[in-house]
């Protein structure tokens, strides 16, 4: 049986429960800033209240408690007070909210708020049923299904994706040992921001951006944007259906985690095929801690797969460690990138 004891000399009370409980109040309102596209437009200059609610064509009406909110939120600075004071982005907010910059991270933000915020109110029922409860619920196709027939959406999609991974691209380039290695291959690339990042840091290797063909218009714009043709190539394929290109690493940045654990292990198996002796298999994940009681944004991650996918989950160093095993790699090492992220690396 577990008990507690409780000090008289500690005051409990229910802040932070109450800050948790009601913690979808501030994210609404980020969420609504970054959708009404607010940091884009203070990124060209400081503005009063009257002066963004026209510009953001606003009532009156709350517009300065949502004002002021970010700035207690301190995604806005604010100098003055009453209707003279000016509003203006955080160095933050400026950097990664401001649409018109290739570090914008808000499309993921912009996918919260108009997909991920309503599928979340049925998360009970997901726990209950265990099944996704987004656009297939009512019959609809699948997000990926629907991006897939659309380039411009499909585009918008995948730069917004790339954009929330190229601090964990950069850290596993900049901190992965590619002195025995010459080939790579990104199984899933999209828009070959890790191929990229990868070649940017080590001229020796070339390496591969392997997607499904609708992708690879995408993923060579990218490409040519960073003059790196000569040792970056697109190659289309399914990893359900085909067989992975050969490479002396291959990676794959946030794919794993959406399938259930018989596709999880085909996929390592395809790896390991695909892999010479000495070759590294790298996964780009929020990997879970061993003891799952630290990494709250994975878990919570794959609670979203729980919501977005069929059989979708994230894991931990040792779930992932153990299918590497049992498929025949030798060991795995866990690498810290950026934020909650984690690189695992199976060496066959």
């Amino acid at each position: 049986m577990v008990t507690e004891t409780i000090s008289t000399d500690v005051v409990v009370t229910s802040t932070r429960i109450m800050q948790t409980g009601l913690a979808f109040w501030s994210s609404k309102v980020l969420l609504s800033a970054v959708n009404l596209k607010l940091f884009t437009l203070l990124a060209q200059g400081s503005k009063t209240a009257e002066e963004i609610r026209t510009a953001l064509n606003l009532q009156q009406r709350g517009l300065a408690d949502f004002l002021d909110a970010l700035v207690s939120m301190n995604f806005l600075h604010r100098e003055g007070t009453g209707a003279k004071a000016k509003y203006c982005n955080t160095l933050e907010s400026d950097a990664y909210l401001d649409k018109n910059k290739s570090c914008y991270i808000g499309g993921l933000l912009e996918m919260a708020n108009n997909r991920l915020y309503p599928f979340w109110s049925n998360l009970e029922e997901a726990l209950q049923t265990g099944k996704p409860q987004n656009e297939v619920k009512n019959g609809d196709k699948p997000l990926f299904e629907t991006l897939y027939n659309d380039e411009n959406q499909l585009e918008e999609f995948i730069a917004a994706m790339g954009g929330i991974q190229i601090g964990n691209f950069i850290a596993f380039a900049s901190q992965f040992n590619f002195a025995d290695y010459y080939t790579h291959c990104d199984v899933g690339g999209a828009g070959a921001d890790l191929s990229i990042q990868i070649a940017k840091h080590h001229p020796s290797i070339h390496s591969t951006s392997w997607d499904l063909p609708q992708v690879a218009p995408i993923a060579a714009r990218n490409i040519a944007r960073h003059q790196l043709q000569d040792r970056i190539v697109t190659k289309n394929g399914d990893f359900f259906t085909d067989e992975f290109p050969k490479a002396d690493v291959i990676t794959m940045g946030n794919i794993l985690h959406d399938w259930d654990l018989a596709q999880k292990k085909m996929l390592i198996q395809k790896a390991y095929n695909a892999l010479p002796k000495g070759g590294a298999f790298v996964v780009i994940e929020n990997i879970i801690d061993d003891e799952r009681k630290e990494n709250t944004f994975g878990m919570l991650m794959s609670l979203n797969m729980l919501i977005e996918t069929h059989g979708g989950f994230d894991y931990t160093a040792a779930d992932f460690t153990n299918w590497a095993k049992e498929i025949g790699f030798n060991h795995v090492d866990l690498m810290h990138l950026a934020g909650p992220a984690s690189a695992l690396i199976a060496y066959k």
